[in-house]
């Protein structure tokens, strides 16, 4: 099989960040890939479910709420590795674009107290698997990567070479 293009970019180089991970036609218009990496690959501990399912269900619920992006929001959910999200928004965009709907949605994770919307028995496969503690502390830690994300000395809104 051919090595898909999420595959080809060198994982011992990336850091948190907003990249572009794929740009795709469908119909007349594109749908952007944004990878959301929270943790550094193969470095830092990864992310444990609990934590990724709580910030599954927030960002979910915050995008399809959100006035601009609800309509534009295609999916976003956790990478199977556990080291960030995918988000995929209708549009052609970049990542300096979202950053501030990423910035936002974080900033609501972080401060976000009560029930988890949809942690339920009739709402969620595995309502019980739910840290928001934890989400919290994810979301506050990546903040500081995209409330800084010009300072670092490499890229974090373009793929490491």
């Amino acid at each position: 099989m051919e090595k898909i293009a999420s595959f080809t970019i060198n994982h011992m180089k990336l850091q948190p960040g907003v990249y572009v991970s794929r740009k795709d036609k469908v119909g007349e218009g594109v749908v952007t890939t944004f990878d959301l990496r929270m943790t550094s690959p193969n470095e830092e501990p990864v992310m444990n479910t609990a934590e990724v399912h709580a910030i599954e269900h927030l960002g979910a619920t915050f995008l399809r709420n959100h006035p601009e992006y609800k309509d534009k929001t295609v999916y976003f959910g956790p990478m199977g590795c556990r080291t960030g999200f995918y988000l995929l928004l209708a549009g052609d965009y970049e990542s300096r674009q979202i950053l501030p709907l990423v910035t936002e949605m974080y900033e609501c994770i972080a401060a976000y107290e009560g029930e988890i919307p949809g942690a339920s028995p009739m709402d969620c496969g595995n309502y019980l698997d739910m840290n928001l503690p934890m989400a919290n502390y994810w979301a506050k830690r990546y903040l500081e990567v995209l409330k800084n994300i010009d300072r670092f000395p490499q890229s974090r809104l373009t793929y490491p070479q």
